[in-house]
């Protein structure tokens, strides 16, 4: 076992927008940071290669469940916002109140200082247009959904987002660990922590894997935010029962309908509109997505013989606020089935799509198979940590996805960018001394 030869104020571990946000605001205040994250930090290029290598290679990044459904998650600094949609939407203020938790104040400072807007006219695509003009024909609510893009930056016909953006025109944490760097941060890459050393009812540390050497590191906080399936694996090895149960994971598909004429080159920045039916637990967006990552999709619901569209297609996104259910296996698998429930509700928004498909002009229309993305609820607020998101060790705190107190249904970034910022306040606040007898301890 290497030995620590650094004793930290805070370690974070994992760099999408709750750890990104904690480590950078936390670095604003003279603390002294670790952050330590499993993947590589790279340049972006915007290259499939780069964008399979980062969230879809099946079981070690991208995991599956025990129905082969993909769930997709980033493993790479900035996590998944390197590869999400940039989508802003508004946090459930209304859930997380229930436990005690407030952001709007947080909200309201992210709104100030992010760039967060709808997308401007001169970038929208005809597919999305389109969409947006036949749901309100329809009777429904579809508006432009407020979007993390630099738009000055930004280019019509690119399909970046999803890949990863070259041209820094999508805001993604990245930005976050990088001024935490500026701040006097330490970022440790290509390190999977194992689990969190506790020392009695206290965590004092982590340990992690890099290569082949097992690193011991040490601080008066430990903050988890290695993912709605990351943390609770790293929690169960730290002693830490339950976790992992329970689970939810934001299932979408996609149906497609060709519309004749439809114009635009088929590359567009995904989800530029939407809306949600709230009851329902189901919400609808455009969703542009690569050429070679539709093609996936046609061959994973063997509708071979719709590879070749892609001009001329409209793409309807269909995600559900499914069910608790099921948990994570220890080797990361997902026991995670869709419910009876989840299946309705996927039979009603995939019938509303169509129909929207249908005043669009599209005489034929055809559906993915199901994906995942934002896999959560493993760690609770309410059940495995407190309204400040510590767990039952003192210092241990999470602070990602895992502790949604229910499912969502819905992009979560804006409300984890709230919590990190809500959860740096709270640590900032708390004195205590470092206990630099640490510094040689060994684990095992």
């Amino acid at each position: 076992m290497e030995k620590s030869a650094n004793q930290y104020d805070v370690i974070v571990v994992g760099t999408g927008p709750g750890g990104g946000m904690v480590a950078r605001d936390l670095t604003q205040q003279g603390k002294k940071v670790l952050i330590v994250e499993r993947g590589d930090y790279q340049p972006t290029r915007g290259t499939i290669a780069q964008m399979v290598s980062r969230g879809w290679v099946p079981v070690s990044q991208m995991p599956l469940t025990t129905q082969v459904k993909p769930v997709v998650r980033g493993v790479t600094t900035g996590g998944t916002t390197m590869l999400y949609t940039a989508t802003a939407h508004e946090p459930p203020y209304e859930i997380l109140e229930k436990y005690g938790i407030d952001i709007r104040d947080e909200i309201a400072e992210l709104r100030a200082e992010l760039p967060i807007a709808p997308i401007r006219d001169e970038l929208m695509s005809p597919a999305a247009e389109l969409f947006m003009k036949s749901a309100r024909e329809l009777g429904y609510d579809c508006n432009k959904l407020d979007k993390f893009i630099y738009q000055d930056k930004c280019l019509r016909d690119c399909d970046s987002c999803i890949k990863g953006c070259p041209n820094d025109a999508k805001w993604n944490s990245r930005y976050l660990v990088d001024e935490a760097l500026l701040n006097g941060a330490t970022m440790i890459n290509h390190a999977k922590v194992k689990r969190v050393i506790t020392e009695g009812d206290r965590a004092i540390g982590v340990e992690y894997k890099r290569g082949v050497k097992n690193v011991s590191v040490y601080a008066n906080l430990v903050v988890i935010a290695a993912g709605g399936i990351g943390s609770p694996m790293i929690l169960r090895n730290s002693g830490l029962s339950g976790v992992g149960e329970n689970i939810c994971m934001d299932p979408i598909l996609v149906v497609f309908g060709q519309v004749k004429g439809l114009g635009g080159s088929g590359r567009a920045v995904p989800m530029m509109t939407g809306f949600h039916l709230k009851e329902e637990g189901i919400m609808f967006a455009d969703l542009h997505i690569p050429k070679v990552l539709k093609q996936f999709f046609d061959v994973h619901a063997l509708n071979l013989g719709k590879v070749g569209q892609f001009e001329d297609v409209i793409p309807i996104m269909v995600k559900i606020r499914d069910d608790l259910s099921g948990k994570i296996l220890n080797g990361g698998l997902l026991k995670k089935d869709i419910s009876p429930s989840d299946k309705a509700k996927f039979n009603k928004g995939e019938g509303i799509a169509k129909d929207i498909l249908k005043q669009a002009g599209a005489l034929k229309t055809y559906t993915s198979q199901i994906v995942a993305a934002h896999p959560g609820a493993s760690v609770k607020i309410g059940e495995h940590v407190d309204g400040n998101l510590k767990t039952r060790f003192d210092g241990l705190y999470i602070c990602d996805c895992s502790v949604y107190p229910e499912s969502l249904g819905l992009p979560p970034s804006l409300m984890l960018l709230g919590l990190g910022k809500r959860l740096a306040k709270h640590l900032a606040a708390i004195n205590g001394k470092v206990d630099n007898s640490r510094l040689l301890e060994t684990v095992g």
